[in-house]
């Protein structure tokens, strides 16, 4: 495309195609370790992109950057592109599709969303060329599976505060992935993937058509995507089989200086078991004394139908918890019975048409669907306290007439007992998720001269719209299911008690009775009665943006050279809206669904400057002021400085205030619900595991977070060893007011140890009960704050070595501190190593080698070191002191890190004409299970999950890629 442009400008237009409006403007790569992987150094051309929209040839804004490759990332041939983007140290543990598959409620199963320095997803602004994209959860993620990724030339991570540039959510930095828009050819590829243990096998194939057109003054590129994933519905592995969890120690007591918790292996439930273990009775509705505790019930008698009934061995008994006995076979069936990977089937289509009406003026539209559908499972759902009435037709009748033999002597004769059951011949629990995100773009960009100045500017319009179908599958009304486990006798049928009992208010046309006592009684006409309603959501996510920005290079000359402006302004629009079926208002075990609907709108200008002080050194200021309609007018700003004394050296920093406004779902969740279990304390010490409904509500009165953050950092890039940069930069990140939700479990222990008794409020019981939980109210408000220190640490050396070319690369990020104060309690996550946590020290390595003849071969070296469960925690055996909800005593509180090493080889050859790379990779090459960590010592879900931290540690195992690309 021919424009003949001034060379300061024409370089800028380069870096840009409407950069400027779409705020795509990074740190300078000229001095940035990834440099010299993207570019040759002689390259007179070479694109120069900045950490600001003041776009100027040379310039070096204070920000540091990282920048990952479109060869980088096509060499280690991820499954999609956020497994790759994960594996960079400032990210490391963002959530992916597998480490969200038990997201039911929420509708986040399959979602891949970054989460730069653990400080929170929505903390991170995910960017497309610049331009924002329409979250694909009310909450506002950015799935960043939805964008093209046969056509990402490169991803740029800026690592700090950038509010004051990019707007709101740019608290934690900045995920930028720019697209090559000057694709021109046929490129087709097929890759195909594979665990060592032959599962999970994957299928991505991607086609890109680009044409220039009008003598070149058009541009047209076409690309379209398909990946295909066969899930696991189970953690089939043998590391997750050694019952490794955490529990309140059952030998404790305050004061004899045992530790209150422990961590092992051979744990189990003990409170259910896959066909019903009896835990109590009932007289009427009041609990009842039972000698029949611990007997459960097993396959059925071939020659009665009936379930056999035996009696436990429970081993040491903790909450919902027991150590030895019958562990193993308490909790078969549930353990592991999470999905150790999803269903999913994506499609992806993305067009792009640019025209140049004059040299000056370039027009341009563009469009995106993508389509997500995937399936997984949360658990093999468990349920407690479950009433069998002693008439009950699937009784065993030995039992039967042990506790009629037992009534005919009782002082208070037993109506019913009360079992825990994890339902086997019920299905697992799970969500059927489908997601189209439909995104486009207009806009132009160009140049022209007022009163002898340069000016650039661009503007863009977009509309991206998302619609959800949230569905649950293999999840019952309780109420359904209470009256078809009811079942009697009648007129020589068995039937549900409530189209018998005389009462025709009460009836359930169609009830289908269910044998829930035992191994193997469930029907398939029971379970197409039980489920034959799903619980489901649709929801439509909008979001428009239309925004102006102009840039001068040189606006005047001071005794350091020109100085830049940039200005601009944006309107935006958020809106969430949904339907369900009345039918979800009855109460389901999952998938509680509510319509989450209202709306936000943004308005904000800024203004940004770049001045050269001389003497090597630069000043970059921005002020930009925002107005929500919720919220009223927030100002943020940024100040940097850079100096380079010498060629060799450069020092940069940044002070700035940034803020994050609450998302859609903070401000209007019409009370999303979902059920769990918590631990509550009893009388005399020990505690009580207990069901509930846990209901998170919106907060539409919330503010904006403000964050002030701090990067000071130095750049070496020796003249005396060319091919080599380094950086070393270190940050600090201050949030105020930020928006959070203290947990359940929290919100029981702050109530009950008397330390917070305004929350007991927010505990509500069944009706008639002091004791049995139903609800556990939870909404966001501004009590909180959060702060990130540490340092980035980036290096990288490229040099002709032999019949090739030697690359060598290295990230890593070391964490100080991560410490969040909710009022209630400071925590500190940094070397945290369990859920939730980030490790001090996350790093990347990689060595890589291109021979001249197309054969090229790469080894990445992924990992981080060791780490804690809780930082406040005290690790004893013996002699431990007192212990408390914040400084517990545990009798291990260390989890090692990890080191993964990935294998990466192409060859590039040509047939007739057509230029082919073949390619093998090899993730995880040794095959190294994850650490175990003992997760616990609450949650229903605890032992269904993987015993271990699966947003770190590699659950997979070895994993194969094959693959073949063509390009003509």
């Amino acid at each position: 495309m021919s424009n003949p442009l001034s060379a300061t400008t024409r370089v800028a237009g380069l870096a840009r195609v409407s950069l400027l409006a779409s705020a795509a403007s990074f740190a300078g790569l000229a001095l940035l370790p990834t440099a010299a992987l993207a570019q040759d150094s002689d390259d007179s051309s070479r694109i120069v992109v900045t950490g600001s929209r003041v776009v100027r040839d040379g310039s070096n804004a204070p920000t540091p950057l990282s920048v990952i490759s479109g060869d980088e990332i096509d060499a280690e041939a991820p499954a999609n592109i956020a497994d790759f983007v994960n594996t960079l140290p400032s990210v490391n543990g963002s959530q992916t599709a597998v480490s969200n598959s038990g997201s039911l409620s929420n509708g986040k199963s399959g979602i891949s969303a970054l989460n730069l320095r653990s400080l929170g997803q929505s903390r991170t602004l995910v960017l497309l060329d610049g331009q924002r994209s329409v979250g694909s959860t009310s909450d506002g993620l950015v799935d960043i599976n939805t964008f093209p990724q046969a056509l990402i030339e490169r991803v740029e991570v800026v690592t700090g505060g950038a509010s004051s540039v990019y707007g709101s959510d740019a608290v934690a930095g900045v995920v930028n992935f720019i697209l090559d828009k000057d694709f021109t050819g046929i490129k087709a590829s097929y890759e195909y993937g594979v665990t060592t243990y032959s599962d999970v096998p994957n299928h991505l194939a991607q086609l890109t058509l680009g044409t220039e057109f009008a003598d070149g003054r058009g541009h047209l590129i076409v690309s379209g995507e398909y990946f295909n994933q066969t899930g696991k519905d189970f953690i089939d592995r043998d590391w997750n089989k050694s019952g490794y969890f955490m529990i309140e120690n059952p030998d404790y007591a305050p004061g004899n200086g045992l530790p209150s918790r422990i961590i092992q292996s051979g744990i189990g439930s003990s409170n259910f078991t896959p066909g019903g273990l009896i835990t109590g009775c009932r007289a009427g509705t009041a609990a009842a004394a039972c000698p029949f505790n611990g007997t459960y019930f097993g396959t059925l008698d071939a020659s009665t139908g009936l379930a056999s009934t035996n009696e436990l061995n429970f081993g040491q008994v903790s909450g919902q918890w027991m150590i030895g006995g019958d562990y193993q076979y308490a909790s078969q069936g549930h353990a592991g019975s999470n999905s150790l990977a999803n269903d999913e089937d994506r499609i992806g289509l993305f067009g792009r048409l640019s025209y140049e009406i004059t040299p000056s003026f370039e027009v341009f539209a563009q469009a995106s669907y993508n389509k997500f559908e995937g399936e997984s499972f949360y658990q093999q759902t468990p349920s407690v306290n479950v009433d069998i009435a002693i008439d009950n037709a699937f009784l065993p009748p030995e039992l039967a007439a042990e506790i009629a033999a037992y009534n005919a002597t009782a002082a208070t004769p037993i109506t019913a007992i009360r079992m825990g059951t994890s339902n086997a011949g019920i299905p697992a629990a799970g969500a059927h998720n489908t997601r189209e995100v439909s995104r486009f773009v207009v806009g132009g960009n160009g140049f022209f001269n007022l009163a002898g100045l340069d000016v650039d500017w661009d503007t863009y319009f977009q509309h991206g719209q998302t619609k959800t179908d949230e569905m649950l599958i293999n999840t019952w009304q309780n109420s359904r299911l209470a009256a078809m486990q009811d079942a009697v006798f009648s007129g020589g049928t068995i039937q549900c008690r409530v189209n018998t009992d005389g009462n025709p208010s009460n009836d359930l046309p169609g009830c289908v009775p269910i044998n829930r006592l035992g191994v193997g009684g469930v029907t398939q006409q029971a379970l197409d009665y039980l489920f034959e309603v799903y619980p489901s959501r649709q929801q439509e996510i909008k979001q428009d943006v239309v925004a102006l920005n102009f840039a001068v290079a040189d606006l005047f000359n001071t005794w350091g050279g020109p100085v830049s402006i940039a200005f601009g302004g944006e309107y935006r629009e958020d809106s969430v809206d949904g339907y369900i079926d009345p039918v979800n208002l009855n109460t389901f075990l999952y998938g509680n669904f509510r319509v989450t609907s209202g709306g936000v709108n943004v308005k904000e200008g800024y203004v940004e400057a770049l001045v050269p002080l001389g003497f090597g050194a630069e000043f970059n200021g921005a002020v930009r002021v925002t107005d929500y309609s919720t919220s009223g007018t927030v100002t943020t700003w940024k100040a940097g400085l850079s100096w380079q004394p010498i060629d060799d050296l450069r020092f940069r920093g940044t002070l700035s205030r940034d803020i994050r406004a609450p998302n859609l779902l903070e401000l209007f969740d019409a009370g999303t619900a979902r059920t769990n279990s918590v631990n509550i304390p009893v009388s005399g010490g020990g505690v009580r595991a207990e069901e509930f409904i846990e209901r998170t509500l919106g907060n539409p009165s919330l503010a904006p977070e403000k964050a002030d953050t701090l990067g000071l950092g130095v750049v070496f890039t020796p003249l005396f060893l060319p091919g080599f940069t380094a950086s070393v930069d270190y940050f600090d990140i201050d949030i105020k007011g930020a928006v959070s939700t203290i947990t359940a479990q929290q919100t029981v222990d702050l109530c009950f140890d008397g330390s917070q008794p305004e929350l007991c409020d927010l505990i509500l019981y069944k009706s008639g009960s002091t004791t049995d939980v139903e609800y556990i109210n939870r909404f966001p408000i501004n009590f909180a704050s959060q702060k990130s220190r540490g340092f980035d640490f980036e290096a990288s050396y490229r040099a002709p070595v032999g019949p090739g070319a030697l690359t060598l690369r290295g990230l890593a990020t070391y964490t100080i501190e991560n410490v969040s104060d909710s009022g209630f309690e400071v925590d500190d996550i940094a070397g945290v190593n369990a859920g939730g946590g980030i490790p001090t020290l996350v790093y990347r390595v990689s060595a890589g080698y291109a021979f001249d003849n197309g054969l090229s071969a790469v080894f990445v070296g992924r990992g981080f070191g060791d780490g804690v469960y809780d930082n406040d925690w005290i690790a004893c055996t013996t002699g431990c002191p007192a212990s408390d909800n914040l400084n517990r005593t545990i009798n291990t509180n260390s989890i090692n890190g990890t080191f993964y090493l990935d294998s990466n080889f192409t060859y590039d050859f040509e047939i007739g004409g057509v230029e082919a790379t073949a390619l093998f990779a090899v993730k995880n090459l040794f095959d190294r299970d994850p650490v175990l960590i003992g997760n616990g010592p609450f949650g229903n879900n605890t032992p269904a999950y993987p015993q271990t931290n699966r947003s770190l540690y590699d659950t997979m195992g070895r994993t194969f890629r094959l693959g073949l690309s063509v390009k003509y």
